[in-house]
């Protein structure tokens, strides 16, 4: 099923010309490598891709997002007043398909997010290389706006992401390559085109995805109601 944009926020991003920043720390390596274990060895028996709102689910999560050195930079780029109002986490299993198509962030069939008031994050609970499944992003995307896109058709137990319309899902002549070390993040415009590869290595790869709001980001086009987790500020 495809889906329209409806508003197309394209122009500058908070985040520059680029529309990303990289290498930010959101823990220690050793501690963050840790969470990765304990996580491993919960959804090992079933395999779990995505664990949604793993920020009300783990504590190690609930204090990953609020985490001072990228709070701080979140802040710096949306203002003070910050809430989450999503996060995934992401498991990729040796030997598994898991493709993650070009995509935004900041649109989806109930609501799009300003991208002056909301900001994307990356969040490496594990080291992302190019083998293992790193996000790869197109610098400068945002200024198009957002992007009319469509479902993908198979029918894996994760569910079915969300692409742009017109992107095969395969590396970009623009794109980078945003490797990271477990306990290490980047921030993107929620306009930012982003995607990654099925993990060909003998190790789990696993990433925390958290959108971060200010308030009045949410544009909502049905009755749903996000289910904000502040963080700071008095203005919710």
């Amino acid at each position: 099923m495809s889906h329209a944009a409806r508003v197309r926020f394209s122009g500058p991003s908070p985040l520059g010309e680029t529309g990303y920043r990289s290498g930010l720390d959101w823990n220690t390596s050793s501690r963050a490598r840790a969470r990765a274990s304990e996580m491993i060895a919960e959804h090992r028996p079933e395999q779990t891709e995505v664990v949604r709102d793993a920020h009300l689910r783990f504590d190690w999560a609930a204090h990953a997002v609020r985490s001072p050195q990228l709070l701080n930079r979140v802040q710096a780029t949306i203002g003070e007043s910050v809430a989450v109002e999503n996060t995934f986490l992401m498991l990729k299993w040796p030997g598994r398909t898991f493709a993650v198509p070009w995509h935004q962030d900041g649109t989806n069939s109930r609501m799009q997010l300003d991208p002056e008031r909301a900001v994307a994050a990356w969040l490496a609970v594990t080291d992302a290389t190019t083998v293992n499944g790193c996000l790869q992003i197109i610098p400068g995307s945002h200024a198009a706006g957002y992007l009319d896109y469509d479902r993908e058709e198979h029918a894996a137990r994760r569910g079915k992401a969300l692409g742009v319309q017109g992107m095969f899902n395969a590396p970009h002549d623009r794109g980078v390559w945003l490797p990271l070390n477990a306990g290490q993040a980047c921030l993107m415009d929620v306009r930012l085109l982003h995607r990654s590869d099925s993990n060909t290595t003998a190790g789990v790869r696993i990433g925390l995805n958290v959108r971060y709001v200010a308030p009045g980001a949410i544009r909502s086009s049905s009755p749903h109601n996000p289910s904000l987790y502040p963080l700071t500020g008095s203005d919710w």
